[in-house]
């Protein structure tokens, strides 16, 4: 029996129901299998449906406001602002690539990822698979593997959900588009039939990973400087690039971190350019990830900024809630995050319930407060009042070191005991934190010790923020 995790999103079109695919880089847990045994052809390979998540499916809705509407579709599958069918080759001349991209031979980069063996696997997706490869510090030459410069080298799925013209618009941007919150592309490999992408290597994978996939939870200061990062990134794009780009797919599993939880956006093939002139939006195929994308924008396929801007609100209550934007096991009423969080955004009491219990009250009262607020303001249903991503970022700049940590709050004591009431579930965890803390917020003497003599919770004694070595991840 397949657990929900595992189960393709049914989303009702009319009269029709039908199973989408994602495409989403899908971590391989349990092994690397499922993209090896579909790999048919050298640089060909088809995403495991067994390991798609309900929140990252490729999606069709009706617009809400008339039967007789055509549908849209919300895909993950990136397109470029042709909005083309998948899989058209086209010559290399199409290609507007910066000269400090490398050109890579195939044979190269199969060398370089060790032919693609299973063991050098990151991840797959709609776009195909993602290897770990070494290449020559500036060349394109492959080396051994730990030498040299670690990458990540995308190939292109023929039978996926994207094609040559999501290919060229991925290259074309992020040729483009140079800053410390996107993902750096160093080359391309165009060959025959082959379209492959070599990115720099993000050693701590996906945040998406991080937040729904690991069961030690990121710190609160992490969180924060995770969603300052992605939040520049957006407003590079928005309001310093040379022509201002909409993403178009901001999501948890496209922001990227390195070693040092720097945040870096990737996947570019749903970008694109801005309104140009007087016009105030750019008319195009509705495209994204269900539960992500802006109301305004899936019922009238009116892409502005803005509707990016909805998009990071959604990510950020992600991050603080440590769930997801959409999540059918939940309980009925919490199945779309936005939805139930609506209530509490507002409440400087209630706002409490919504952070990510696994935090045990360690995060920041008053900076959960702005971020709440922030995200409310964020998620606004009229466009026109979310604020500008520059905005944004001024925002978050104070909260990553806050340092007023609610597990010392009386109150916040009290919403914990009201969880305990409220979730069975949740008991065991609750007594366990109560049991640190007197009524006065001091902490007990049978907190556990750190070896400077001072105390910290078992939340805090887990996670090292100092590990010289970054935890592998397999999303890339």
């Amino acid at each position: 029996m397949k657990s929900e995790d595992e189960k393709c999103v049914k989303l009702e079109s009319g009269q029709n129901k039908k199973k989408q695919r994602s495409d989403e880089i899908v971590v391989d847990e349990g092994g690397t299998t499922g993209c090896w045994n579909r790999w048919r052809l050298i640089g060909s390979c088809v995403s495991s449906r067994s390991k798609v998540d309900s929140s990252i499916m490729e999606s069709k809705l009706t617009n809400d406001t008339s039967k007789d509407q055509p549908v849209v579709p919300i895909v993950s599958s990136t397109t470029s602002n042709g909005e083309s069918n998948p899989s058209t080759p086209k010559p290399e001349d199409e290609l507007k690539v910066g000269s400090s991209l490398r050109k890579f031979g195939f044979n190269d980069l199969k060398l370089a990822t060790r032919n693609f063996r299973p063991e050098s696997l990151l991840g797959e997706g709609g776009f195909g698979c993602v290897f770990k490869g070494w290449i020559e510090e500036n060349g394109t030459a492959p080396v051994k593997p730990g030498t040299g410069l670690t990458v990540a080298v995308k190939t292109l799925n023929h039978d996926g959900l994207q094609g040559h013209k999501e290919w060229l618009a991925e290259v074309n941007y992020l040729s483009d588009l140079i800053h410390p919150n996107l993902v750096k592309l160093i080359g391309y490999c165009i060959e025959d039939d082959q379209r492959l992408l070599v990115y720099e290597f993000m050693p701590r994978g996906s945040l998406e990973n991080h937040l729904f996939r690991r069961s030690l939870p990121l710190p609160w200061s992490i969180r924060m400087k995770i969603a300052l990062g992605a939040a520049k990134g957006l407003a590079f794009l928005h309001e310093e690039a040379e022509r201002p780009v909409i993403y178009r797919d901001f999501k948890t599993s496209n922001i990227l971190l390195d070693a040092e939880y720097n945040s870096k956006l990737s996947d570019f093939g749903l970008a694109k350019d801005g309104p140009e002139g007087d016009k105030t939006h750019v008319s195009t195929r509705v495209m994204g990830t269900y539960g992500y994308a802006a109301p305004e924008y899936v019922m009238t396929g009116h892409l502005t900024s803005r509707s990016d801007v909805y998009s990071f609100g959604v990510v950020l209550l992600e991050i603080l809630t440590g769930r997801r934007s959409m999540d059918k096991n939940r309980p009925n009423g919490e199945h779309n995050l936005v939805e139930w969080a609506r209530p509490h955004l507002g409440d400087r009491r209630r706002f409490y319930r919504l952070i990510d219990p696994r935090l045990e009250g360690h995060f920041s009262i008053k900076g959960a407060q702005k971020a709440a607020q922030l995200a409310a303001r964020c998620l606004n249903r009229d466009s026109k009042t979310r604020p500008l991503m520059s905005e944004v970022v001024e925002s978050l700049k104070p909260l990553p070191v806050l340092k007023d940590m609610a597990s010392s709050s009386y109150y916040f004591q009290t919403v914990q005991a009201e969880r305990v009431g409220s979730s069975p579930s949740a008991q065991n965890g609750a007594r366990a934190q109560a049991g640190l803390f007197s009524k006065n917020g001091v902490q007990h003497p049978r907190s556990l010790s750190i070896p400077n003599g001072s105390h910290a919770s078992p939340y805090h004694q887990k996670f090292n923020l100092n590990s010289p070595k970054p935890i592998e991840n397999k999303k890339q």
